[in-house]
């Protein structure tokens, strides 16, 4: 299966996600990945314009690069089953950016002083698109192909409404399903998940408290022991059937071999659940 890789090492993911793009793209610009992931470090480091450091424990840059390191396998994956269509380098790129700056939204301005970026749980993504709108312009990118960018972000919001996102391509649809799957899968199989869960809630509880929305995601849940609670049936019941109905089934292409061997990504987060069932067994 997946060699270690060490998730809180931005270039040991950089390294990891370099070897896929070549893989696949054996002339690739050898810049294209090192310099996507510098504008993110950029970004997340405090180095970017008017923009503090990302100050959110759970969504923190590591989190990014999960979902990173995850996209990029499933991507080499995809390619290397001969799946239909099939991406350019180009492509590969702005998939790379969207998973690289799908959580800039919990970024706060240097004037920003109350509260950590979880705050603004609730708008991240519409924040983050539009985040990505601006460094991408600033960048020299194509409207079309920032608009392909923003699309896949909005794929990441729990209660994405994916008909409604309106993709440009085929392609850019596979992305942002990719992206989806991704996100989820890349935080849920981290070796600390369950020690995170804690964490997550607080991000919640932040949000739930600067919104005073409760009628969003974040607010259906009372207490840390709360969320640990329902978090296997968050796994069964709704993690589960968005990848296979929503996103397409994506996460086969992380099958080794595929299509119909284990999938690590599955794997460690079936143990992920496990333990914490006996986790709360032993709390009872």
């Amino acid at each position: 299966m997946y060699s270690p890789v060490a998730t809180k090492d931005p270039t040991a993911v950089e390294l990891e996600v370099q070897a896929a793009c070549r893989t696949m793209f054996p002339d690739v610009d050898p810049l294209m990945v090192p310099t996507s992931f510098a504008w993110a470090i950029e970004c997340f480091g405090g180095n970017y314009q008017d923009y503090q450091a990302v100050d959110t424990r759970y969504h923190d840059f590591e989190h990014t690069l999960q979902g990173t390191l995850c996209l990029a396998r499933l991507l080499q994956g995809r390619h290397a089953a001969g799946a239909q269509p099939p991406f350019s380098p180009r492509m590969f790129q702005l998939a790379l950016l969207a998973i690289l700056l799908h959580d800039t939204g919990y970024l706060k301005k240097r004037s920003d002083r109350g509260g950590t970026g979880a705050k603004y749980t609730v708008t991240h993504v519409k924040r983050s698109a539009q985040f990505a709108a601006h460094l991408l312009r600033e960048k020299g990118f194509a409207p079309t192909e920032i608009k392909a960018v923003q699309n896949m972000i909005s794929c990441t919001g729990v209660n994405a409404v994916l008909s409604a996102i309106p993709f440009q391509s085929e392609w850019e649809k596979i992305a942002g399903l990719a992206l989806g799957t991704a996100d989820l899968l890349g935080q849920m199989a981290a070796e600390d998940y369950v020690d995170k869960l804690p964490t997550l809630y607080a991000e919640f509880a932040e949000a739930v408290s600067y919104s005073k929305d409760r009628t969003q995601f974040v607010a259906m849940f009372t207490s840390a022991a709360d969320l640990m609670q329902k978090t296997p049936a968050f796994w069964e019941k709704f993690v589960r059937v968005k990848l296979d109905r929503d996103f397409g089934g994506l996460h086969a292409f992380l099958n080794d071999p595929y299509p119909s061997g284990p999938n690590w990504y599955f794997e460690r987060i079936e143990a992920n659940i496990e333990r914490l069932r006996r986790q709360l067994a032993a709390a009872a």
